[in-house]
């Protein structure tokens, strides 16, 4: 934004003065080059203090540049002496306060005086006392170089506090995988491990007993039993992984959320949601909270559940609508979308127009035939 200032104020500056014969043509065309230069300079060192560091080198040579510019171009305070006061708002922004504070009060000092000269010597067109225009370029440029920096220190406050939520995000997420693979390792271990181990003992009991088939086989029947067990068991624990547990997922998705600074209110039924439809809202769930996360800029996200005897209805409403069309938000939503299908059911994302984005699932509730 201060580079765009600058380019306008000394474009029009330049303009102007070239249209009224107080600027020279030729003394303007380097100085534009030199503008391009210092432009160059500015955005790498707006990169560097993005990323936490201070180019000294891009800074001095700016510097020196911005203070040859001001004078090739006559130094009017509201033209090409604009162009230290742009490279102070960046230079400033690494620097202690007192040292920041220092570069403003030298910066505002050097470009007074450049300007100073410049109406000293009759190259101001602006007509009144000579002394009250100096005074005024002063306070003017003192303004301005306390203004500039602490400005552009707040907007990279602001940019590195969006990095570390941004990070925190993505260590929650990776915080959650990490849990879901220790839950799931735990699981095979408490269920499978028993069994394993008891096929490794009588495994070896039979070798031991080859001598008497009856017992070796008796032993062996055993194995095959346990073996198949374990089997089932395996099976059962892979297919409780594949099917999310919806009231497992409205709280791991509840702590993800506030973890993220999104207040989430859940409005859930008395009753048990019945067994057909809870695989599928809970993947609805976790889809839509990660869009939530991913897409918008949601303060508060409200998830609501409720059914009768012929259909249940999902809800996730949040308050930080996309820019981004519905197509766009990824594959995720075409994947549930399947998924209702697959159960008859419908599934529909749009903003409100009241600054609010809802996705609402809709599923049918099998007529339970009675015993």
């Amino acid at each position: 934004m201060t580079l765009a200032v600058v380019w306008f104020v000394v474009l029009v500056t330049t303009v102007v003065g070239v249209g009224l014969g107080t600027l020279s043509l030729a003394r303007m065309i380097p100085a534009l080059l030199g503008l391009v230069v210092f432009s160059w300079l500015f955005l790498r060192i707006t990169r560097a203090l993005l990323n936490r560091s201070y180019p000294t080198r891009e800074i001095v040579l700016a510097g020196i540049l911005a203070f040859a510019l001001a004078v090739l171009g006559g130094g009017s305070p509201t033209g090409w002496g604009f162009v230290p006061l742009g490279w102070l708002s960046v230079a400033a922004v690494g620097l202690s306060r007192r040292n920041a504070v220092l570069l403003s009060a030298g910066t505002a000092l050097v470009t007074s005086l450049i300007v100073s000269v410049g109406i000293l010597s009759g190259q101001d067109p602006e007509e009144g006392s000579a002394a009250g225009a100096v005074v005024g370029v002063l306070l003017y440029n003192l303004l301005m170089a306390a203004a500039l920096p602490w400005a552009n220190r707040l907007w990279v406050w602001i940019w590195q506090l969006a990095e570390q939520a941004n990070a925190g995000k993505e260590a929650q997420s990776r915080l959650a995988v990490a849990e879901e693979r220790l839950r799931f390792a735990r699981d095979l271990h408490d269920l499978v491990g028993h069994q394993l181990s008891a096929i490794a003992v009588k495994s070896e009991l039979a070798v031991r007993l080859v001598a008497d088939p009856d017992a070796a086989a008796a032993e062996m029947a055993e194995v095959r039993a346990l073996a198949r067990k374990a089997l089932r068991e395996l099976r059962e624990a892979v297919r409780g992984y594949r099917e999310l547990d919806l009231v497992a997922e409205l709280g791991s998705v509840r702590a993800v959320l506030e973890a993220a600074g999104v207040d989430c209110r859940l409005h859930l039924p008395h009753r048990d949601v019945p067994a057909e439809v809870a695989p599928v809202f809970a993947w609805v769930i976790r889809e839509a909270v990660t869009n939530v996360l991913r897409h918008s800029t949601a303060s508060v996200c409200d998830i609501t559940v409720r059914f009768n005897d012929e259909e249940a209805v999902l809800e996730v409403r949040n308050d930080g609508v996309t820019r981004k069309p519905v197509e766009d938000l990824g594959s995720g939503l075409t994947g549930l979308t399947e998924r209702l299908d697959a159960v008859g059911g419908t599934l529909t994302a749009h903003p409100n127009g009241s600054g609010q984005f809802t996705l609402r699932a809709v599923a049918p509730i099998l007529a339970r035939v009675p015993a």
